[in-house]
């Protein structure tokens, strides 16, 4: 819940790549024919041209359910057409994959699902770069739903320039992702394990994208889905090292960015009542008056019962589910009662007219994805319903004690303030120089507007730095809706490796 928004980058290990260009360029449309075509965009064009004819070659095998050609596997299932991927270190891991030509047909495009044994199926989307996408960064976008985040935020139909990127509904039961006999994911390290099998599979099939670098960006519950990625590849990466014989690749870890990330609630909540009464969009009028002193009053109170004691000390869910329910019915509580959107507060909220996340804008998202033709292009079975975000599902987390606890230490009341004390205690080598840094400017490129600030540490000031905490001026929870030229600036300086 918050008005000044707050983009953590932490840089692992940022390979060194060219300078920023400008992260705008126009957009070639092919249909035109007053646009020239450059090499890649004629490529595209004939990549486009084979895949229809070799569509058109397999649909002709009406009757089969899988067979082979040009040395790659196909299924047919529920009348839609499939690439099958397998992996011999995943049994229980397989990808079905299309190519489906929504949005801009000159951009080169995979969608499909990870399967997961035999009933849960995780769906994904990706797009290719329109700039050197063989050299362009590798991008996975996380979020409750992924696919939300993709129309409603980032838009990579209209302007995806610098990044391949790819959009994961994850766990399962958000977006398109669904699961066959209603066993769902409830936990981030199991979730964390399925989308590493996930990358590997993809790698597999997709080599050309291997070794580029890799960032995982996250938003919102992201920031514990993100976290437990990143500690699986990291552990993964390093049991490889001393292992000749793996077929697993590398994957070649280069950050990790948390927009707006709920990651350590025990810091996060405490933080409350300095965002509600005297952060820059104060919710009450008087910091001195009776709501705030009241709020104030149940933060020490809250974090030092024994509910939380036992959460942190035992982390069950028998601990952390009364825990969890606790501090949100103490610090939390008041501030629904207020009749705003939690994500914006600059805007009122009706549910019953603007919905549970109170955007009437993700309606729009949820006809657009439920259209059945568009579902087909996608390789979705037309019988299954996509949702923007699924609260049962985060329920079943919470139910896991996972809104309660902390990420690994591997590295909505994620307010400016909070998000800020936690990267202040985050134990990094960066940490004695991130805790002396100071917030400076941050002015876009492209239009040399004052977009925020930004404090970080590691880099020298030659590059993004190693441990980078980002505050978007005018935003509400989610930046790219609300600021999407200062968030383009932002994620494209970013994987640059340039400063901010």
């Amino acid at each position: 819940m918050i008005l000044q928004s707050v983009w953590i980058l932490c840089a692992l290990s940022l390979s060194n790549v060219a300078a920023s260009p400008n992260p705008a360029p126009e957009q070639i449309v092919l249909s035109n024919e007053h646009f020239s075509l450059n090499k890649d965009a004629v490529k595209n064009v004939a990549d486009r041209f084979l895949s229809d004819a070799k569509k058109a070659i397999l649909k002709g095998k009406q009757n089969m359910q899988n067979w082979y050609h040009d040395g790659r596997e196909y299924i047919k299932q529920n009348d839609l057409l499939y690439e099958l991927v397998s992996h011999p270190s995943f049994h229980q891991h397989q990808l079905r994959l299309t190519e489906p030509s929504i949005c801009d047909p000159s951009v080169k495009q995979y969608s499909g699902y990870l399967d997961i044994e035999s009933d849960k199926h995780l769906f994904f989307w990706f797009f290719e770069a329109r700039n050197s996408p063989k050299d362009a960064p590798l991008i996975m976008w996380t979020r409750c739903s992924s696919s939300t985040g993709l129309l409603f935020e980032l838009g990579p139909c209209r302007l995806n320039t610098h990044a391949n990127i790819i959009f994961l509904d994850q766990p399962v039961d958000v977006g398109y992702s669904y699961s066959e006999n209603g066993n769902s994911v409830n936990t981030s390290p199991v979730a964390g394990k399925d989308v590493y099998a996930f990358l590997e599979l993809f790698f597999k099939r997709f080599p050309e994208y291997s070794t580029l670098p890799f960032h995982l960006a996250a938003e919102s519950y992201g920031g514990t889905y993100a976290p437990n990625i990143a500690s699986v590849i990291h552990k993964e990466n390093k049991a490889l090292t001393s292992s000749r014989s793996s077929k697993l690749r590398h994957i070649n870890l280069a950050s990790v960015i948390l927009a707006n990330g709920l990651t350590n609630p025990y810091v996060q909540m405490g933080s409350i009542p300095d965002w509600a009464c005297e952060g820059p969009y104060a919710v009450y009028d008087d910091p001195s008056g009776p709501q705030c002193e009241a709020l104030r009053a149940k933060v020490p109170v809250s974090l030092k019962h024994p509910l939380i004691n036992s959460c942190y000390s035992f982390n069950s869910r028998l601990t952390c589910v009364p825990a969890l329910l606790y501090c949100n019915s103490q610090l939390l509580g008041p501030l629904m009662q207020l009749g705003l959107n939690p994500y914006d507060v600059r805007r009122k909220c009706d549910r019953a007219k603007d919905g549970d996340l109170c955007y009437r804008e993700m309606n729009g998202v949820a006809i657009f994805m439920n259209d059945q033709k568009n579902k087909v292009t996608l390789g979705v079975d037309p019988t299954v319903t996509f949702e923007n975000c699924n609260m049962e599902v985060n329920q079943a987390f919470s139910a896991q004690g996972m809104g309660c606890t902390t990420v690994p230490s591997f590295f909505h009341p994620s307010s400016t303030t909070g998000n800020e004390r936690w990267v202040e205690q985050l134990e990094t080598k960066f940490h004695s120089e991130f805790s002396t840094a100071e917030s400076i400017p941050w002015v876009t490129i492209q239009d040399g507007v004052l977009a925020g600030t930004v404090r970080s540490a590691g880099g020298s000031g030659f590059t993004a730095g190693n441990v980078t905490f980002v505050t978007v001026h005018e935003s509400g929870h989610m930046v790219p809706f609300d600021q999407p030229e200062a968030a383009l600036d932002l994620i494209t300086r970013w994987i640059m490796d340039t400063p901010l």
